[in-house]
């Protein structure tokens, strides 16, 4: 409990180093709640990134957010924010339906875009903003589309006890609590390309596609619990999806944003089929398999809490009758809040054990914005291919797909 508390206070209280001569300025469109956790906080403790302005549609929310934040400068809107020469990067935590449009903007404009996910309204929008032609230039700005809980080093540690060609099913759950939204959430608003597959849903379909690494070839199934009225409708409370990935095996996803009371932690579960193990002591007529199950609890916001479970399942079988001659089960968990924990081909890559997945995101953008080797990146296909399964899930519940903003139209 300890360890917990000082971790957390760490985080929320980080080391403030000097800021380098060649930071990177970043503004904020829009003084959106999701900042002070996404990257105000973060910025603190990176000797790289000063958090230069901030930009609302009512001037005032902005100020007060500035204030708040020790934010230098506010502007009178967007645009004048991706106007200013002195502004190097962006990070957009807009309504989805907004997403689109001012990232092709700040693109358009020369600026590094931190975009939140998910990415866009569906992947017609995805097709066009990342196959934008600025992004393939050599000296082209730098986009990202936010998936902070892939850059943390449990995720990373998850991923490096599991064979992709051997999980035949993985199954992905979150949840929010009732309390924690309300009617009026932008997460419920069709016009703002809102749901619970938008917003919470996008992390457990990026659990299935990394665990299988590979994408779905349908969704079987999708169920959903949408509203009923006005920008309500079309917008899903609570979903249980089902897909299909290459080879047979099934990914299925569930979340809420109405959930119980007590809030559980997100959790993703990878489970493989059997394989032959060699073993030298067994006699010639007989084998040794193994089947795996790895479960990490707490997939999205892995600093509060995590933990990584691994069971294996062991058979002794006769290779003539198949019989069971003998079995066993090991298990063992594993806690990784930095690399260094993690050990092995990950202890030497950067990180604290105080920092956020934010944190660890934002030392990659920066990375690669300053022309730096990445650990871990997040490509252009691969949020196409994110979207592409938003859609898939969103066609098969009957809900259709979120809307697709104008401003397509007026890309070229």
């Amino acid at each position: 409990m300890a360890a917990m508390i000082g971790r957390i206070w760490g985080a929320f209280n980080p080391p403030t180093p000097p800021k380098s001569k060649d930071a990177l300025k970043f503004g904020i469109l829009g003084a959106a709640n999701i900042a002070p956790l996404a990257l105000l906080g973060p910025a603190k403790s990176h000797p790289e990134v000063v958090i230069q302005a901030v930009a609302a549609r009512q001037r005032e929310k902005a100020e007060k957010f500035a204030k708040s934040n020790n934010i230098p400068e506010v502007k009178g809107s967007y645009q004048e924010i991706l106007d200013d020469p002195n502004i190097d990067c962006v990070f957009i935590p807009l309504a989805n339906s907004l997403h689109f449009e001012w990232a092709v903007r700040s693109i358009r404009a020369g600026k590094h875009v931190l975009l939140e996910k998910p990415s866009v309204a569906n992947s017609t929008e995805a097709e066009i903003l990342f196959n934008l032609p600025e992004l393939s230039k050599h000296d082209g700005p730098v986009l990202l589309e936010a998936f902070h809980n892939r850059f943390y080093p449990a995720w990373h540690f998850f991923r490096s006890l599991i064979n992709p060609a051997d999980v035949v099913h993985v199954s992905s759950n979150s949840m929010i609590p009732w309390w924690g939204t309300g009617k009026d959430d932008i997460h419920f608003n069709y016009n703002l390309a809102g749901g619970t597959m938008m917003a919470m849903g996008t992390y457990n379909f990026a659990a299935l596609r990394m665990a299988f690494n590979a994408e779905p070839e349908e969704c079987l199934s999708c169920d959903v619990t949408p509203g009923t009225e006005g920008v309500h409708k079309k917008c899903d409370y609570d979903f249980t999806a089902k897909f299909r990935f290459p080879n047979g095996a099934i990914g299925e996803a569930h979340s809420t944003l109405k959930g119980p009371t007590m809030w559980t932690p997100s959790h993703v579960t990878a489970t493989h089929r059997a394989v032959v193990v060699p073993d030298k002591t067994l006699p010639a007529d007989q084998e040794k398999t193994q089947s795996r199950e790895v479960t990490l609890h707490g997939v999205i916001h892995g600093i509060f809490w995590h933990r990584i479970d691994v069971k294996d399942v062991f058979e002794i079988r006769s290779k003539d009758s198949g019989s069971v001659i003998k079995k066993w089960t090991e298990k063992k968990s594993h806690k990784t809040y930095s690399f260094n924990e993690a050990g092995g081909e990950f202890e030497h890559l950067p990180g604290e054990t105080n920092w956020m997945s934010y944190r660890y995101m934002l030392e990659q953008f920066v990375n690669r914005v300053k022309g730096r080797k990445t650990q871990h990146w997040i490509g252009q296909q691969d949020s196409i291919a994110q979207m592409k399964m938003l859609d898939m899930a969103y066609e098969k519940s009957g809900l259709g797909l979120r809307p697709t903003s104008n401003y397509t139209s007026s890309v070229h």
